[in-house]
């Protein structure tokens, strides 16, 4: 094993130079460590050159035939490196520090995704794009989605503004505050997050914490998970006014929790569901 690791060690460390050393960059060997990395590179024709993956890089179906590395437990570094990648993409809020650390001390280079803000969605493509050869298609289909971006922005401006509840997880019951990325997504459509001041990013409440806020809308994502997660029975609660109007919108997180192109589709969907809303509340007030 030690024997093993000293030669990938070698391996590595010469894929590194040459990684820099590449004129042909739509023939890198990628390693991507996040679904929304995947599926942006397919989105720019580089999906292909994708050799490892963690585990709900799921989309597009072809997605689904690369090797998988890990997920959220974990990185199998071995076996990372026994694919020889020339390159690791990962999440800059990765839980995988240590193991990417570990990674770049064998020398194989590590790049960031920094999606952290709806509005540099198009600059991660175009980073994307010229990282793998393929700036032409990045450059359309970031133009494509900041064009789609202002159309819903345009549309979406005036309206009144709504209180919002979004219950990220059951149990326990988790929200977002207003440094987060679904917040943006939440102003976007003109709501108003009950818990935006919490002072972490992803606060943990109660019943008790939402009774108080008093939310008009409760928003439920519906989130793949190998667990089946327990629904809360909100109707216990009339007092709240999103119960009582009966104002509950269900969501694709696949969509609209991805730093994607497909994250308008989410977005454009929440928006009318909270415009449903708008005019429901509006009627009972």
């Amino acid at each position: 094993m030690v024997v093993l690791r000293f030669a990938l060690f070698v391996c590595f460390a010469l894929g590194s130079a040459n990684l820099q050393a590449s004129t042909n960059k739509q023939q890198l060997r990628i390693v991507a460590l996040a679904p929304h990395i995947v599926e942006n590179l397919y989105t720019i024709g580089a999906g292909e050159q994708i050799v490892g993956t963690v585990e709900y890089a799921d989309f597009p179906k072809a997605a689904n035939k690369i090797p998988r590395l890990g997920g959220h437990q974990g990185i199998q570094t071995e076996k990372l490196l026994a694919l020889q990648p020339d390159l690791v993409l990962a999440w800059n809020s990765s839980s995988h520090a240590d193991e990417l650390a570990q990674i770049e001390r064998m020398g194989i280079s590590v790049l960031y995704s920094e999606a952290n803000e709806v509005e540099k969605v198009p600059n991660e493509l175009l980073r994307l794009g010229k990282l793998t050869g393929r700036e032409d298609a990045a450059k359309h289909a970031a133009t494509e989605f900041q064009q789609k971006l202002d159309t819903i922005k345009a549309k979406q401006q005036g309206k009144a503004s709504v209180a919002v509840f979004y219950q990220l997880w059951p149990e326990p019951m988790m929200t977002v505050s207003k440094n987060t990325w679904i917040n943006q997504l939440i102003e976007i459509c003109h709501g108003s997050n009950v818990f935006a001041n919490s002072r972490t990013d992803y606060p943990l409440v109660s019943i008790e914490n939402v009774i108080v806020a008093k939310p008009e809308v409760i928003i439920l994502p519906e989130e793949k998970s190998k667990n089946k997660q327990p629904v809360i029975d909100w109707q216990q609660w009339p007092e709240v006014p999103a119960v009582k109007h009966n104002q509950f919108i269900q969501i694709n997180a696949d969509l609209l929790h991805r730093f994607t192109t497909r994250m308008l589709d989410g977005l454009d969907d929440m928006c009318n569901k909270i415009d449903q809303s708008r005019a429901v509340l509006k009627d009972v007030q």
